[in-house]
């Protein structure tokens, strides 16, 4: 795990400065890296590589940049789990290093821009061909790994964090469609930051700098194509093995690996199977809760995991305290806001882990692949209504029924704000309104943004786009939701991952991200995952012999809430008030007085204040700081 940075000059022209311009990038870089670091220039000038390095495979060789025989130069962030599979496979290479990052190389000049179909991990990489003259860089299939980039005056920038770039913009500016879509989702779409003119290469995609061109292209998609041929044993079986084969890759490593526990079912799941290959007892386990009540600790369920497979518990308690202490910290490493409060408590058991880990395994893509959000159970009980009222339940559009979906609805029971707003009007509009509706955060929304400045741009209609994908059937409700999450949350999430693991120097790796589960896992019907509306009930029912029964038969599913609006009315009022005065009246978008107002009504629920804080802290670290990064370049040697 480590940190990429480069530049290549358009116009093939020497890039003045640029060895001081790779040294910029790469110092700020130094968190993903602490163990080594590097920069390569071409003797043209015009191109250059910079690294930082985690070391987790090959400790004493496998520095970067590193160059092969035939020239070529790779800077590489990530893991290749099959490193060592592909090695036997591009024999008689010269390798000089045991690491995966030399495979990698050997891998391009086997098959070209088409390594990437070979590869089994997370990985983001920049890669110079000396021979035709073209930089070649790609993304791992989900984005677990980040890839940013931008074009500024003829010279292409790119690194694993957009903080590395923003000394060579010509200004510091926010994107206001990717704003927009972020006041709406807490996610930016479609490959969007909340930088103007910082891309991220999207997951699954690669892009090729050749003659002055850049172009992106798709090299991996997922596609839906159900399997109603096998029964539900068959799906157990294969799924087991691949998610046992997936671990045991996972836990490849020249160091010792531990494993989150929330204590939910995924990490869960990771952690146990994870504590019974590697065999033998005091396999390290990470778990944060909060001094807040039953509603924000699931720490009981992570202790009967650790007890049931003898793992050493490691716990962190999060209070109002570390919110004021860590949150600026939090959402500098972010680089910009997603996906909700979660950063913050992750922040801190990561901080936890790497005191005792370099390497730890997570539970991130469960919810997203096997169906796992509340939401997706109120939507279908919506269309369960709908049917009954219609008639049409017998239709087989539908995979629960009436019935059967009434007892599963207990997982609802903390979720009644989100209910009564679903259901606040639009019922029975077509199946992309409701989703749509779902998971808009921004319904409750009025005075506090100033709408008029944020332009004729629909976020909807990018929604529409995935949602209404072509590589889903067009009839599975079940699939088009967990497919929009799965291109648009997940990578979020992955980003918050990414993030809050490497600003403790931590490589985090998601088992359940392996592209052969993924595949394997888009053939099941939706009946198969989703049962009788039984959030996850393939994962469960399959893996269940790996987990106690209190983990199994549990119904709260929480993730990881985080009690900001208990803190707000507490100890944490005047941090935020303050927060507010300070900086938001300078602010074009929003409406300081309304902010405020809604406040001291405490009318502020969690997510809303969340995305409207996590906004305000983001214009102080970045935009109110925009000379401390353009000094970087001035000042550097």
């Amino acid at each position: 795990m480590c940190g990429i940075a480069g530049l290549i000059a358009l116009d093939d022209r020497a890039v003045d400065g640029a060895a001081r311009h790779l040294q910029v990038m790469n110092d700020l870089l130094s968190h993903r890296g602490p163990d080594d670091e590097g920069v390569w220039l071409h003797d043209n000038g015009h191109v250059g590589l910079a690294h930082r390095r985690l070391s987790i495979i090959d400790l004493e060789s496998g520095q970067q940049p590193m160059i092969s025989p035939a020239g070529n130069v790779v800077s590489y962030n990530g893991e290749i789990y099959n490193y060592l599979e592909l090695r036997e496979q591009l024999k008689p290479y010269p390798f000089r290093t045991t690491s995966d990052t030399e495979v990698l190389l050997a891998a391009y000049e086997k098959w070209g821009t088409s390594c990437v179909d070979h590869l089994q991990g997370m990985f983001a990489f920049a890669i110079w061909d000396e021979r035709h003259n073209l930089l070649f860089c790609a993304r791992d299939r989900f984005g677990i790994k980040p890839f940013y980039y931008t074009v500024v005056d003829q010279h292409l920038y790119l690194a694993s964090e957009p903080k590395a770039l923003l000394p060579f913009m010509g200004e510091i500016a926010t994107d206001i469609e990717g704003l927009k879509e972020y006041i709406i989702f807490q996610l930016c779409l479609d490959g969007r930051t909340l930088f103007k003119d910082i891309h991220q290469l999207r997951p699954g995609q690669r892009l090729i700098v050749q003659g002055g061109v850049v172009r992106e292209e798709q090299y991996w998609e997922v596609f839906y194509d159900l399997d109603w041929g096998h029964t539900p044993q068959h799906f157990e079986d294969q799924l087991r093995e691949l998610i046992e084969q997936s671990v045991a890759l996972h836990l490849r490593s020249d160091v010792p690996v531990g494993a989150y526990l929330s204590g939910g079912a995924d990490s869960s799941i990771m952690a146990s199977l994870a504590a019974r290959l590697q065999g033998g007892s005091g396999f390290a386990a990470f778990n944060g809760r909060f001094d807040n009540g039953p509603l924000y600790d699931e720490s009981r369920y992570a202790k009967a995991v650790a007890e049931n497979r003898g793992m050493d518990l490691h716990q962190v308690t999060i209070g109002a305290g570390d919110f004021i202490d860590s949150i600026r910290q939090v959402i500098y490493y972010l680089d910009y806001p997603v996906a909700g409060p979660g950063a913050f408590p992750q922040y801190h058991v990561s901080q936890l882990a790497a005191q005792h880990r370099k390497v730890v395994l997570g539970g991130q893509g469960g919810d997203e692949i096997f169906g796992g959000y509340v939401r997706y159970l109120l939507a279908y009980f919506e269309q369960c209504i709908r049917g009954a009222i219609d008639g049409t339940l017998q239709s087989g559009n539908f995979v629960v029924t009436y019935e059967s979906i009434i007892p599963n609805l207990v997982a609802l029971q903390n979720y009644q704000p989100m209910i009564k707003e679903f259901w606040r009007d639009g019922l029975f509009e077509s199946l992309d309104r409701r989703y749509y509706r779902l998971v808009n955060r921004a319904a409750s929304l009025a005075g506090e943004i100033n709408w008029d400045v944020l332009g004729d741009y629909s976020p909807f209609d990018t929604f529409s786009k995935i949602f209404n994908a072509t590589n889903v059937a067009s009839n599975s409700y079940f699939d088009r939701m967990t497919h929009f999450d799965f291109k648009t949350l997940l990578p979020g999430l992955l980003q918050v991952e990414d993030r809050m693991s490497m600003a403790h120097g931590l490589e985090s790796r998601v088992p359940f991200l392996y592209y052969p589960l993924i595949e394997f896992a888009a053939t099941m019907p939706a009946d198969v995952k989703f049962k009788d509306g039984t959030l996850k009930k393939i994962l469960i029912d399959t893996m269940k012999d790996e987990l106690p029964e209190l983990v199994v038969n549990r119904k709260d599913k929480m993730g990881f809430p985080v009690p900001l609006n208990d803190w707000v009315a507490g100890e944490l009022k005047e941090f935020v008030f303050d927060l507010f005065h300070a900086g938001a009246a300078d602010r074009p978008y929003f409406h300081r007085e309304a902010i405020l107002a809604a406040l001291d009504e405490n009318q502020m629920f969690s997510r809303k204040l969340w995305g409207l804080m996590s906004l305000e802290l983001w214009h102080q670290e970045f935009h109110d700081q925009a000379g401390k990064f353009k000094k970087l370049v001035n000042n550097a040697a």
